[in-house]
């Protein structure tokens, strides 16, 4: 296995060379891509993915890797993306792998599950070296180990499977022959297909006629690991009709035939989760939203991510780098959010200075993720209010504050009751815009399409400028989903916009709102 930091390329004569990993992408859910998986990735100069990879796994890429699906996927998950209007044939897919390489680049072709299962990475792998290309293969976890983990079927078990067979449902040969049913049907374990939705009929009837019993439980299950993951419980001769039409239940399915499919009542904690089969769209900003969406996708969430704001650099560094500059002459420094910290600290190294340009200065921090937020540059907050809003800030440090001089970091626009509270406690306030933050309009058409047919559980709205971009971008379709608010000042800003909200965070985190949907979901 080649080292993630060795060199990219080797050099043959005059010849750059570059290289292929074939890399397993798992079942479906982002997270159980391997580590050695998101390495190669973050070496990639493009990537080329199959159609049924989850693209999100494509973002570990470094941001100039070209994101390459192979055949339409439906909603890419960023513009980084380019989809083809058909799928590749494998000879494409060989004679580009080879062309890429050649070129001296560094080429991650991401397949699903993996690569050495049904996924045609021999063919691949043989094509490469036929052609002097240097490569490596990285495993992933197949579609039929997740399917047990995520039904809670042991596929093997000491009393019940002593053996597991990984059978192709879609065979090359249309007459039947590379499969021998005849010895599966006396095979003393598991069987698991892939690939069986439209020849359903014909692999369960060869079962069947060399001697299965035709009751032998089964379990049919379709996006193993992601939050729609369904399932189907039967028997052997119910499959075909369970899987007719193909619309019924379609691919990606794999079919577990076996005893062991009676154990998922004791085992089956996927689908048990708390938000198993809600749709909870998050609409803060792209960088900033997998702190609330991993916590929702761990109670089992379907959670899209489409930001309705945006946060950017000031329009005009000039006020922030004066600020800055004057840093030590202040009293305190209060910062509002977690982005003022970070946009704050970043200009300050740019401009060539390091912390002991803030001196002595007191620091004050609206909540905890501001707090957690200062952490990271090593420092700690003076002051941090039991309730995390403005008002409770104002309250606690105004007694502190009479006759001292103020830097309140903050966004580009937002509420004016922090300073005002400061000033009227007679302090000397500076307000510095640390960052811009800007409205981005909601235009997804299949996002869109799934909050008109109801398909989007709940929203998550973590700001009043949240709330105010949504009512814009998106009107009366805000009402045909429950509404989840981060705090009462978010509430209100709701309902001056004429919408009801459903739940609200009793403590003003991402945690918090988390914690809200659940109360009121599980009620």
């Amino acid at each position: 296995m080649a080292d993630a930091d060795s060199t990219k390329t080797k050099q043959t004569g005059n010849r750059k060379e570059g290289k292929v990993y074939l890399v397993g992408a798992g079942p479906g859910d982002p997270r159980l891509i391997t580590l050695r998986g998101v390495e190669c990735l973050q070496l990639a100069d493009i990537v080329l993915y199959d159609y049924l990879v989850n693209p999100v796994i494509a973002e570990h890429a470094p941001p100039t890797a070209e994101l390459v699906c192979l055949g339409r996927h439906g909603r890419s998950k960023s513009k980084r993306h380019t989809e083809g209007e058909r799928r590749w044939s494998q000879q494409e897919i060989n004679e580009r792998l080879v062309a890429l390489a050649a070129k001296g680049k560094t080429v991650v072709r991401l397949k699903g599950g993996d690569p050495a299962v049904f996924a045609r990475g021999g063919e691949e792998s043989v094509f490469l070296h036929q052609h002097n290309v240097d490569f490596e293969i990285v495993p992933g976890i197949t579609a039929a180990l997740a399917a047990g983990s995520h039904l809670g079927i042991p596929i093997t078990h000491r009393d019940l499977a002593s053996a597991v067979a990984l059978v192709t449902g879609h065979e090359k040969d249309s007459s039947g022959n590379s499969v021998d049913y005849a010895a599966l049907a006396k095979f003393p374990g598991t069987l698991i297909f892939y690939m069986g939705v439209t020849t359903a009929a014909h692999w369960t009837g060869e079962l069947i006629k060399n001697g299965l019993d035709p009751k032998t439980p089964v379990a049919i299950v379709r996006r193993v690991s992601l939050p729609d993951q369904r399932a189907i419980y039967c028997s052997l001769d119910q499959v075909a009709e369970s899987l007719t039409p193909y619309s019924k239940f379609p691919p990606p399915v794999i079919v577990i035939v076996g005893q062991v499919t009676g154990q998922q009542d004791a085992m089956n904690w996927f689908q048990q989760r708390p938000l198993f089969g809600k749709t909870v769209l998050v609409a803060r900003p792209r960088d900033q939203a997998a702190a609330l969406g991993n916590l929702l996708a761990e109670k089992g969430a379907n959670v899209i991510c489409e930001p309705a704001i945006a946060i950017e650099p000031p329009e005009d560094y000039g006020p922030l780098d004066d600020a800055i500059r004057q840093a030590s002459e202040f009293d305190w420094i209060v910062f509002s959010s977690r982005n003022g910290v970070d946009y704050f600290f970043r200009r300050l190294f740019e401009l060539g200075f390091d912390l002991r340009k803030i001196g002595s200065t007191k620091l004050a921090a609206v909540g905890t993720a501001t707090m957690a937020a200062l952490a990271t540059y090593r420092l700690n907050a003076d002051l941090c209010p039991g309730e995390f809003r403005a008002e409770s800030l104002a309250a606690e440090l105004a007694p502190k504050a009479s006759g001292k001089k103020i830097l309140l970091v903050r966004a580009s626009r937002g509420r004016e009751i922090l300073a005002t509270s400061l000033v009227d406690a007679g302090s000397i306030v500076t307000q510095v815009a640390a960052y811009s933050s800007r409205d981005v309009a909601i235009k997804d058409v299949e996002l869109l399409e799934q909050i008109d047919e109801g398909n989007v559980d709940w929203i998550a709205v973590t700001s009043s400028a949240m709330a105010r971009s949504l009512a814009s971008s998106l009107g009366e379709r805000l009402k045909k989903s429950r509404i989840a608010s981060i705090s009462p000042v978010t509430t209100s800003a709701l309902k001056e916009l004429g919408l009801d909200v459903d739940a609200e965070a009793s403590t003003y985190t991402m945690q918090g709102i988390v914690e809200a949907i659940l109360a009121t979901t599980c009620d």
